[in-house]
């Protein structure tokens, strides 16, 4: 197993990026946000400065951290905008000789309420074709969009969405109510969803949480192996599975990536926890069996 990290947590611009990367060792940058503008939403001109900076510092990009079809976006969107941003992503992977991108299933609706799911499908049968045929592999993350609902849910996908490839992150469970099981619905298990879709399984992000006492509530972001996460069980398994591919590392523990207001956001802790992250899970890598 070979880690990679979300970068973006340790500092907005690509330099400390970059210095972060190399202060653990790595080589790799699982790309996402500049300057907090998404890797497919920078200017053109932009986004080739910053593929010289990474050529130049001998920085590989395994994984392609988009906003395509994220929580953010409703299923009743404008599908043209998902369009537009396929367009863009693609030639830039290609510059990058980035071969995975990172999707989701549109932004869940409240529960109980119509989901559209026929509408959810067709156009994710349109997102992994179109990248496909550019000889690049979408692979969705188990976040908050529909395909999050439940492992049920990305098993769904997965028969509905020929071609598709599974991200799974550790700590996105812990925070989710399991909407396969009745109400009230219990917290997702982390293990319990991890077996259920492993062997679809590309690429796996680390983050660790406690699960929060209420809904809506944002849960407490740990260190790795620190709160429910079964970090160290889901990587074992998957390392006797005979996997071989990238780890990437997304901590949330100084800042939460998606929270809008980040002007109070102390990027030295965040630079320094990023760090300790990530040399936490070279020791939880090297422990394994």
């Amino acid at each position: 197993m070979k880690l990679t990290g979300f970068a973006d947590e340790a500092g907005r611009d690509l330099a400390t990026q970059i210095r972060a990367t190399r202060e653990l060792g790595w080589s790799a940058i699982s790309a996402r946000a500049i300057d907090g503008v998404n890797l497919h939403e920078l200017p053109q001109a932009r986004f080739e400065e910053v593929a010289d900076q990474l050529d130049a510092a001998g920085i590989q990009v395994p994984e392609f951290g988009s906003i395509i079809a994220n929580w953010g976006k409703k299923i009743g969107s404008d599908f043209e905008i998902t369009l537009t941003e396929i367009d863009r992503a693609i030639p830039r992977m290609q510059r990058l000789g980035t071969p995975l991108i990172r999707i989701m299933s549109y932004a869940q609706e409240p529960w109980g309420e119509d989901q559209q799911e026929k509408e959810r499908f067709r156009r994710l049968r349109i997102i992994v074709d179109r990248f496909a045929e550019a000889g690049l592999t979408a692979a969705h993350e188990n976040c908050m969009n529909w395909g999050g609902f439940s492992p049920a849910h990305t098993l769904r996908l997965l028969e509905e969405v020929p071609g598709l490839k599974l991200i799974f992150d550790t700590g996105n469970p812990v925070f989710q109510r399991d909407r396969s099981k009745p109400a009230p619905a219990p917290w997702q298990d982390p293990w319990e969803f991890w077996t259920a879709v492993s062997e679809e399984v590309v690429h796996i992000h680390v983050k660790d949480c406690i699960s929060p006492a209420l809904d809506g509530v944002e849960p407490i972001y740990t260190m790795p192996g620190e709160g429910y996460g079964r970090i160290a069980e889901i990587l074992a398994d998957a390392k006797a599975g005979g996997s071989e591919g990238w780890v990437a590392i997304e901590p949330h523990v100084a800042t939460v990536f998606h929270v809008k207001d980040q002007s109070q956001v102390d990027w030295q802790q965040s630079y320094d926890s990023y760090v300790e992250y990530g040399r936490r899970m070279e020791g939880i890598l090297a422990g394994l069996p």
